[in-house]
């Protein structure tokens, strides 16, 4: 069997079917969003934006809220907001409605952050969507936010 480069074209009935095309195209943007994120060379990733993003617009939040609202595992939550904390892009302190519960606020530094990573982010898409128009680009996220929707 001759070997198939991993980018290389698909057998044709994988490329008739839009969970292949849908499952290609995530490997390739969560490739180029590491890359960018590994280039920025700071160590923070996709997580982290994610953090920082929610924070930004929704404001204090739990820790168990912010895994909820960002799809992010509470395990993985808790070590990105420990990254975080330790270079004083966010602050924990204690929810003083339940005692057992820690309150997350973005610092001024954590937004300043999160304008830098919004540029990694930015430019990532640019890459990705190259192939578009700008009118199909307006389409696509149209398209793939409607999926993004659908109830399993």
């Amino acid at each position: 069997m001759p070997h198939q480069h991993p980018t290389g074209p698909a057998p044709a009935r994988l490329e008739a079917h839009a969970t292949w095309l849908v499952g290609r195209a995530f490997a390739r943007s969560a490739g180029l969003l590491s890359a960018g994120f590994e280039a920025y060379g700071d160590g923070l990733r996709g997580y982290h934006y994610r953090l920082l993003a929610a924070l930004e617009e929704w404001g204090p939040a739990s820790q168990a809220d912010l895994g909820r609202h960002t799809g992010i595992d509470r395990s993985d939550v808790t070590a990105a907001l420990n990254d975080l904390e330790a270079r004083q892009l966010v602050e924990r302190s204690p929810d003083p409605a339940h005692k057992r519960r820690n309150v997350v606020t973005i610092t001024p530094d954590g937004l300043d952050r999160l304008d830098q990573l919004e540029q990694v982010v930015q430019n990532v898409q640019q890459e990705f969507l190259a192939p578009l128009t700008a009118a199909q680009r307006r389409q696509f996220i149209s398209l793939v936010a409607l999926l993004g929707r659908q109830e399993s």
